[in-house]
Formats: C-alpha cells, structure tokens, sequence
C-alpha cells in the first residue's frame, strides 16, 4: 500500500517536535492503522531528512529486536533499524540532560565503526569482520516519544526505533582475535550492577546484526557508508535512568564507557 506522501510528512514532522519539545504523543497507528512496516520506513527517511536539512549530520545506524526473546515479545522474525545523528553523540563520560528526555533508558551495546562500506544483499558476519575498523564498548539511551512507552512495530520504526543519545567507549580495538559471541557485558548504575550479557545475546553474534542490517538497507537500495558508526542491538535489559544517575558499560577486553545523568 501506498501512503499519501502527506501523512508521511505529517507523521514525521509530528515526531520530530515531539522530540523537540520533550512532549509524549499518542502513537502513530491511532490515527493511521494502515500503516505498517514499509510505510514506517518512509516515515523514518522522511524524519531524518528533516533533521538533515535542519543541520544533523548522519553518523551512522543503530539496531533495535536483536533479541530473540524481544522479537517472539514484537511478533516479528527479523529486527529494525534507525539512523544516529550527530545530534544523538555524547561524549565518553559526559553529562545527559534529563530535562530534555521523556522517559529515557539505557542498554549496553557493542558499537561497530566501519572502514569500509558495506552493500548487500548478500552480507555476512566475514565481511562485516573484514570491513570493520575497531570495536568499542557503547550506551545507548533510548526514549520513546510515545505515551506511556507504549508503541507498536510500525510506531517504533517511524519514530527512529527511540533513538535519543549514544556514548562510545574511548580505547578503540581491533576485532582480529576477538570472540564477539562470549564477549561478556557488564552495566553498572551508581556503582551497583545491575545487568550482565555477553556478546550472544545479539542474533548470536554482534556482527552477525550489522550484516542484517546492511542487507535491510539493500531492500530499499541504500548501503552503509565506510567510516559509520553501527550500534549493533542491546546485550541487556534496558534500565530507566533520572538525574543523579551515573552508569557505566564494562565489556572484556574492550574497557569501559559511561555517562551522569543531572
């Protein structure tokens, strides 16, 4: 189905100002419920071409459902994708307003920085190893625009799958010897841990979720440029964070990243 390109517009622009002005809004498929998963996509592009012409550059992708469990939970058999803006970036250790988010919560991830771009169909976790750069540890802050954290596929697509804010850790390293699968992940919130993961978590393998994404991007003809940075998909829970919060990401081998929350 085809949607008029009115209401993708519209739908863009009214999840653009709600993340401007730190407002929650009642999901998209309320008032459209004949939009599903491609249309949601258009709406996304049409998003990010909005926040292109205001002046965000794009600094790569970032994956949402890697998780089995959050995919059987969504209905769905294969994950979605969003883009990072520099908008998004947070430098290693920084503060985070938590006046300008609605619900916000962070995930620990594994981030990709690519050498080399990346085109399918056809891609595999060999040639994301081979295309890849370095590693790092990464927190990802996601805050769903929508009322009550309560969203449908479509809705959570359209609304860049909540994408917010994302540090990276600052010791890049090589994947050469790497074991991405049993790489273990350790968050801790104000000194406490509070959720633990290794690599597996994502579809098996980390790098096994950038190769999906970058067959995704071929469906509708788009590559993934070299020098992007990929947020390959959360290896724990998502945990809610508010002002006074400090969280830090430890993975094996690849050192620690963290962010404070005021």
């Amino acid at each position: 189905m085809t949607l008029d390109r009115s209401i993708i517009e519209g739908c863009a622009k009214q999840l653009l100002s709600a993340e401007q002005d730190v407002r929650e809004v009642v999901k998209i498929t309320d008032a459209y419920p004949q939009i599903g998963v491609d249309e949601a996509y258009d709406i996304q592009e049409c998003l990010r071409s909005l926040k292109q012409s205001a002046g965000v550059r794009i600094v790569g992708m970032k994956m949402g459902l890697t998780s089995r469990p959050k995919m059987q939970q969504m209905g769905v058999d294969t994950p979605i994708y969003g883009f990072l803006g520099d908008d998004n970036a947070v430098d290693d250790g920084a503060v985070v307003d938590t006046a300008r988010l609605i619900h916000p919560k962070v995930e620990a991830e594994i981030a990709f920085v690519m050498r080399d771009a990346l085109q399918g169909p056809g891609c595999d976790i060999a040639r994301v190893l081979a295309a890849t750069d370095y590693v790092v540890p990464a927190i990802e802050l996601i805050d769903s625009r929508y009322e009550n954290f309560r969203f449908d596929l479509p809705s959570v697509i359209a609304d860049n799958t909540s994408a917010a804010r994302y540090v990276l850790g600052s010791r890049p390293t090589a994947v050469e010897g790497l074991d991405l699968e049993t790489l273990g992940v350790v968050m801790e919130k104000n000194g406490q841990v509070v959720e633990v993961g290794a690599g597996a978590a994502v579809l098996g393998n980390p790098a096994e979720a950038v190769a999906m994404l970058v067959n995704m991007l071929a469906q509708r003809g788009q590559v993934l440029p070299a020098g992007s940075v990929v947020l390959s998909g959360a290896i724990t829970a998502a945990v809610a964070v508010a002002a006074g919060d400090n969280v830090l990401v430890r993975a094996d081998g690849l050192g620690t990243t963290s962010m404070r929350f005021v």
